[in-house]
């Protein structure tokens, strides 16, 4: 067996030598031509040696592009030999180009597309040039052609679904601008759909990468509503989880913008996040929410508010009004006119006299007359205004009202 570090494609399973002729059989796998034809006809096996699935055709297709790529490593190694310390180094991303290029372009023949896949990935981020390189050289079509190839035809084999979370563990570390490559074939259909089913099923640490691309794609523009179409519920409910996540609040604050961005593109997918348990969700946690997040939380809230859906379902949880009112005036001046315009929605749609008895009770009323004393003309201060216009006499005629603010209502 030759003594040379070498990428681990580069050899046959069989033999673990560097192979001169490799061709490829059905289940993917390359080997080098006279060890594949002995282990056929000589040995008289009907499995492939590398993953010793049974085989129905004995065909072999030449690998021609493997076999370049043996050729180009085998000329770099006479380029730049070994005794020089100074011609190694000058030929080291070479030769980490040419390892990376060799582990992607056998990514979907490999039996051991995990481990190829932690090698790439190591090599990517040695570097932006690597990952300039990994790129321009192919790497993106090659790792998303495999994750969607391993997501879809079958995501309940732990193998393959292993793969799929370490190909998102290598893409997330990508930069996806729109008018970038990766943008594009990531945001495309069935690469979207492979990500939505790792964000429903994978570990933790699958799951961040998902959330994590999903967050790039959504800050560059993208149209949601195909992906909708498939996930649906599933998809809120994912997020929503990750909404939830106690450990890691990056993980939980990228849910709620890319929950964000998905109902501020599509409002039919309102609906199916007020279906999905988004608005009760949002309730319970908000309390303990701090600053960024309890802004992100209104910012949805208010959106799915916009639907009598989700008013119905804030105010029969018994705790809607209350947190929202809560929240004016103590966390930022954003959350407060976030709040408002609840608060607002609320009672002007639907002010049935048990809304107009919590806005009381829990303090938002009192909270609106003091933002009446900000100075100039907002947005926020006349909507605060109509409230009290419109519900000022029934206020006035409950008992808890305070009475030093009947003035301001007269």
């Amino acid at each position: 067996m030759e003594k040379i570090d070498c990428p681990a494609d580069f050899r046959c399973p069989i033999s673990r030598e560097i192979m001169k002729d490799p061709v490829t059989i059905i289940t993917g796998v390359s080997y080098e031509r006279k060890n594949i034809d002995k282990w056929f006809n000589v040995y008289n096996k009907r499995t492939c040696p590398a993953t010793m699935q049974p085989l129905h055709s004995f065909d072999m297709t030449p690998n021609h592009t493997l076999k370049r790529l043996i050729l180009a490593w085998r000329e770099t190694l006479v380029a730049a030999p070994s005794s020089s310390s100074s011609s190694s180094s000058l030929a080291h991303p070479s030769i980490k180009h040419d390892e990376m290029v060799s582990l992607f372009s056998t990514l979907d023949s490999s039996p051991f597309k995990v481990s190829s896949l932690k090698k790439i990935r190591a090599i990517v981020e040695s570097g932006d040039d690597m990952r300039s390189d990994f790129i321009r050289s192919g790497g993106v079509e090659a790792v998303v052609r495999m994750l969607v190839s391993q997501t879809i035809v079958d995501n309940s084999d732990l193998v393959s679904f292993q793969a799929c979370e370490e190909a998102l563990g290598l893409l997330h570390v990508l930069p996806l601008l729109k008018e970038d490559k990766a943008f594009q074939l990531l945001s495309k259909r069935e690469p979207m759909k492979s990500i939505a089913i790792v964000l429903q099923r994978g570990s933790a640490d699958a799951r961040f990468h998902a959330i994590i691309i999903f967050r790039k794609i959504s800050k560059a523009g993208f149209d949601w509503n195909p992906l909708l179409e498939d996930q649906g519920m599933d998809l809120f409910k994912s997020l929503l989880e990750l909404v939830y996540d106690e450990i890691c609040s990056k993980a939980s604050s990228y849910a709620l913008e890319v929950l964000f961005e998905i109902l501020a593109w599509s409002k039919k997918s309102r609906l199916k996040a007020i279906e999905a348990g988004a608005v009760c969700v949002l309730i319970e946690l908000l309390p303990d929410s701090n600053r960024s997040k309890c802004e992100k939380m209104l910012l949805v809230m208010k959106l799915l508010c916009e639907c009598p859906e989700g008013r119905t379902v804030l105010l029969d949880h018994g705790l809607g009004i209350a947190v929202v009112s809560k929240k004016l005036l103590q966390v930022s001046d954003a959350a407060t006119k976030l709040g408002v315009k609840i608060l607002h929605l609320v009672s002007n749609f639907q002010p049935t006299e048990r809304v107009l008895e919590e806005l009381l009770m829990y303090g938002a009323v009192k909270k609106l007359v003091t933002l009446l004393h900000m100075e100039g003309q907002s947005s926020t201060k006349k909507k605060v205004l109509h409230m009290l216009k419109l519900h000022g006499n029934s206020w006035r005629r409950h008992q808890c009202f305070p009475c030093e603010l009947k003035d301001y209502l007269g």
